[in-house]
C-alpha cells in the first residue's frame, strides 16, 4: 500500500471503529455524490484552506438554493426567483443540484492541477446520474435550467465578493516586512522585525562566495481575506484597520498577540518556547506512555481571560486542562484504556489534523467528518436532533449548507486577524531566539533578554565541557569550537535525520535551535501565511459548535468517535507509528481541542495563536447554525415551548414548567422574558400545545 494511497484513505475514513456498523448509505443522496467529488477536487488541488472554505460554501449554498425553490417556505440564499412548483419534487431538486454543481465545480476547479482527473468523473457523475453534461440551456423553468442559472449567479457572484477571484486570489497591495527565510540554511538570515511574518523560501541555491539567491517563495495567503463577503458575520462585529494606506478589516477582532516591545513581551517568549518543549515529544522511544483513550483526554473547558491561557497547557509534559470522561456519556460504559507511547500519539495528532499536500484542507476535513456522523445516525435523522425524521437529501443539503457558512466565516475571521496581525511562526521566532542567545543568566556568555531561557536536559548553551568528546553536545561544537556560545535543545531533530521515509525516523536528540525545524516535511515546512490567530482552531471550534447544533448532541453517535492510525503506514515523511494508534474523541469539541493542540506538536502554531481563534469559532459556529435555520423558514427542532426536546409540546413540558415554577432570573421556562416563570409562560405553552416542533 503506498504511502500516499494511505494518506487520502485516512483523511477518508475520519473516524473507523466508532462507525464501523455504518458504511457509506447504500443510495447516497446526490448532494453527498457531489460533494465527495468537491472533497476530491479539493485534495487534487493547490493547499488554499480560505480559498477551499469559500468553495465549500458557494458550491454548499448553490445546493441548497437548487433544494429551497421547489418549496414554499425555505428561502434560497443567493438565487432570486420565486417557488417553481413541480409535480416530481425529489427529481426535480436532484437535477438541479446537478447542474447547479457541476457548472460550478467546472468554473472553479478548471486552472487546478488535478483539473486532467476530476474534470472526467464530473462528467461521469452527470451521465451516471442520467443528465446530459453538455445542456447549458438556463431559460424556462426546467430543473436543468434553474440549476445553470443558479451556477451563473454563484459564478458572477464570485467574481464581486472581494476575493479578487478573477486574478487568482492574488494579493492587490498586502508585502511581506523581512526577507525570506531558507529552512535549510541556519538562522533566520537576518530577519528584520521579529514580530512579524517572514516568507520561507524553499527555491534557492547558494553562489561560490556562500551567498543564498533566492529563486521565488509563495505569497501569504489571503492576507486580504477580511474583504470577502461573509455569511452570518456582520458589520458590528467588523473592526477596520489601516497600514501603509490599506484598509484590514478584521471580524471578531481578538486584539494584539503578544509581541516583542509589548508589555506583554514575555509571553511571546514563552509561548514560541512552549512549542519546542513539545518538540521533545516526537519520539515514540523515549518510553513515556500515556492514556489516550476518553478516560484522560477531553472535557476541557477552554479558558475566556488571556491571563489564564498559559495555564491552561501543561507546558512541559504536552496536553490541555481536559480531564476526560468517566465514563461514556451517552452508552454510560467506561471507555477501555489505551496506553501508547507519547511521541506516537504526538505525531500522528500533527499528521492527522494537518493541512499540507494530499488533504482536503481543515474545513473540507470537518465536511468529512460530517458526513461519517451522517452515515453513523443512520435513517433516523433529524435537523437539530429533535422533530420529524427527514430524508438523506435535505439532511445533506442543510448540513452542508450550515458548515460550509460557517466555514467560510472561520476563514474569513481568522485571515482578517492574520492580515491584519501579520504575526510571525514558529520556525522563525525560535531560530530568532536562539541567534539572540539565552536569558536565563547575565553572567554567562550569549545573555539576550530575548533569548532562550536554559533549562537542563532540554535547552543548554554549548560550553567546553558539554562539548567534550563523549559528551552530549560533542558533534555539535563545530571546527575548532565555532559553535561554542550557540543554544541547543533536545527535540526533533528534522527532516535530515530522516534517509527513507518508509523506514527510517528523525527521533529526537540535541540539535543547534538555529536549526530547529517544525514537525513537517521538508518541501512544506509551515504554511504561507501568518501564524495568529490559528486557523484549524478557529475552523474547528466552529464546526464543533455547527455539528452540536445540527445532531442536538456534543456526543459522536454511540459516544466516540475513533480513526485508528495503522502501524508503520500512517505517517507520510517518516516511519510509523510504531503500534496502532486510536484518536479518539467523545465529543466534537473533544475533536476541535485535540486538533487545536495538534498543531502545537506539529511546530505551526505557539500557544498564544491558539486560544483565540477557537473563541472566535465558538462565536461564528452558533450565529452560522442560527443564521442557516432563518433561510430553513422554519424553527428547526426547538419551539420554546418543547421544554423537554421532544419535538412536540405535551404534557412532559408542563412537568418542567411547573418545577420551574416561580423561577425568577435566567429561567428555562421562562417562555415571556419576563424574568419569571408564572401564569404567563403557561398560557404560552397552552396556546402551543400538541405542536410538533
Amino acid at each position: 500500500m503506498t504511502r500516499r494511497f494511505v494518506r487520502t484513505w485516512s483523511l477518508l475514513a475520519a473516524f473507523s471503529s466508532a462507525v464501523a456498523a455504518f458504511a457509506q448509505a447504500d443510495d447516497p443522496s446526490v448532494a453527498r455524490r457531489w460533494n465527495d467529488l468537491l472533497l476530491e477536487s479539493i485534495r487534487n488541488d493547490y493547499a488554499r484552506p480560505v480559498v477551499h472554505a469559500r468553495n465549500l460554501f458557494h458550491i454548499s449554498a448553490a445546493m441548497w438554493d437548487a433544494w429551497a425553490i421547489f418549496e414554499e417556505g425555505p428561502r434560497p440564499w443567493l438565487h432570486e426567483n420565486e417557488f417553481v412548483a413541480v409535480r416530481d419534487v425529489e427529481a426535480a431538486r436532484s437535477e438541479a443540484i446537478s447542474y447547479a454543481t457541476y457548472q460550478l465545480l467546472r468554473h472553479r476547479f478548471r486552472g487546478s492541477p488535478g483539473w486532467k482527473e476530476m474534470e472526467p468523473a464530473y462528467r461521469g457523475l452527470m451521465l451516471e446520474l442520467g443528465f446530459d453534461p453538455d445542456d447549458d440551456a438556463t431559460r424556462g423553468d426546467a430543473p436543468s435550467a434553474i440549476g445553470n442559472r443558479i451556477a451563473i449567479e454563484y459564478i458572477f457572484f464570485g467574481l464581486t465578493d472581494g476575493a479578487n477571484e478573477v486574478d487568482d486570489y492574488e494579493n492587490q497591495w498586502y508585502l511581506p516586512v523581512n526577507e525570506p527565510l531558507v529552512p535549510l540554511e541556519p538562522g533566520t538570515q537576518g530577519i528584520l522585525e521579529p514580530n512579524r511574518w517572514q516568507p520561507l523560501a524553499l527555491d534557492y541555491f547558494v553562489d561560490q562566495s556562500g551567498n543564498i539567491e533566492i529563486g521565488g517563495y509563495p505569497e501569504f495567503l489571503g492576507p486580504e481575506w477580511g474583504h470577502v463577503r461573509p455569511f452570518s458575520l456582520t458589520p458590528s462585529q467588523r473592526i477596520d484597520h489601516e497600514r501603509d494606506g490599506d484598509a484590514y478589516p478584521v471580524f471578531l477582532d481578538p486584539g494584539a498577540p503578544p509581541t516583542i516591545g509589548s508589555d506583554d513581551e514575555g509571553l511571546f517568549l514563552e509561548s514560541f518556547e512552549q512549542v519546542l518543549y513539545w518538540s521533545a515529544h516526537l519520539d515514540a522511544s523515549d518510553g513515556v506512555m500515556i492514556d489516550v483513550s476518553p478516560n484522560s483526554i477531553g472535557n476541557a473547558t477552554i479558558p475566556t481571560d488571556p491571563e489564564d491561557f498559559a495555564a491552561f497547557y501543561d507546558r512541559f509534559e504536552g496536553g490541555d486542562a481536559g480531564i476526560g470522561y468517566q465514563s461514556n456519556p451517552v452508552t454510560g460504559e467506561p471507555y477501555p484504556v489505551q496506553m501508547v507511547p507519547r511521541g506516537d500519539y504526538a505525531r500522528v495528532l500533527a499528521e492527522f489534523w494537518s493541512d499540507g499536500p494530499d488533504s482536503e484542507t481543515p474545513p473540507g476535513h470537518w465536511f468529512v467528518l460530517l458526513n461519517q456522523v451522517g452515515d453513523a445516525i443512520g435513517p433516523e435523522k433529524r435537523i437539530g436532533g429533535t422533530g420529524p425524521v427527514v430524508e438523506a437529501l435535505e439532511w445533506d443539503v442543510k448540513s452542508y449548507f450550515s458548515l460550509g457558512g460557517g466555514m467560510h466565516d472561520a476563514a474569513i475571521s481568522a485571515w482578517s486577524a492574520k492580515g491584519w496581525y501579520d504575526f510571525i511562526r514558529p520556525i522563525s521566532a525560535i531560530r530568532w531566539m536562539a541567534e539572540n542567545g539565552q536569558r536565563t543568566d547575565p553572567d554567562l556568555p550569549s545573555f539576550h533578554v530575548h533569548g532562550l531561557q536554559l533549562l537542563p536536559g532540554l535547552v543548554e548553551m554549548l560550553t567546553e565541557d558539554s562539548t567534550a568528546p563523549g559528551e552530549r553536545h560533542e558533534h555539535l561544537g563545530g571546527e575548532d569550537g565555532i559553535n561554542l556560545g550557540k543554544i541547543a535543545a533536545r527535540c526533533w531533530k528534522g527532516p535530515d535525520y530522516i534517509f527513507d521515509p518508509a523506514t527510517s525516523t528523525a527521533g529526537c536528540g540535541w540539535i543547534l535551535v538555529e536549526n530547529w525545524w517544525p514537525y513537517q516535511r521538508p518541501t512544506f515546512v509551515s504554511p504561507n501565511f501568518a501564524g495568529y490567530v490559528s486557523g484549524h482552531s478557529t475552523f474547528s471550534r466552529a464546526a464543533a459548535e455547527i455539528l452540536t447544533a445540527l445532531t442536538g448532541s456534543p456526543w459522536f453517535p454511540e459516544g466516540l468517535g475513533e480513526f485508528e492510525a495503522s502501524r508503520n503506514e500512517f505517517l507520510v515523511f517518516e516511519n510509523g507509528p510504531t503500534m496502532n494508534i486510536r484518536l479518539q474523541w467523545a465529543s466534537y469539541f473533544d475533536a476541535s481541542d485535540q486538533c487545536s493542540l495538534s498543531r502545537i506538536w506539529g511546530g505551526i502554531h505557539p500557544p498564544c495563536d491558539d486560544l483565540p481563534g477557537r473563541l472566535m469559532g465558538s462565536i461564528i459556529g452558533p450565529q452560522a447554525w442560527s443564521l442557516a435555520n432563518e433561510f430553513f423558514g422554519e424553527p428547526i427542532g426547538s419551539c420554546p415551548e418543547d421544554l423537554d426536546g421532544n419535538g412536540t409540546v405535551g404534557g412532559g413540558d408542563v412537568g418542567i414548567m411547573l418545577a420551574d415554577w416561580g423561577c425568577a432570573g435566567d429561567c428555562d421556562a421562562d417562555l415571556n422574558d419576563d424574568g419569571l416563570v408564572n401564569g404567563g409562560d403557561l398560557g404560552l405553552l397552552i396556546a402551543a400545545w400538541n405542536t410538533d416542533c
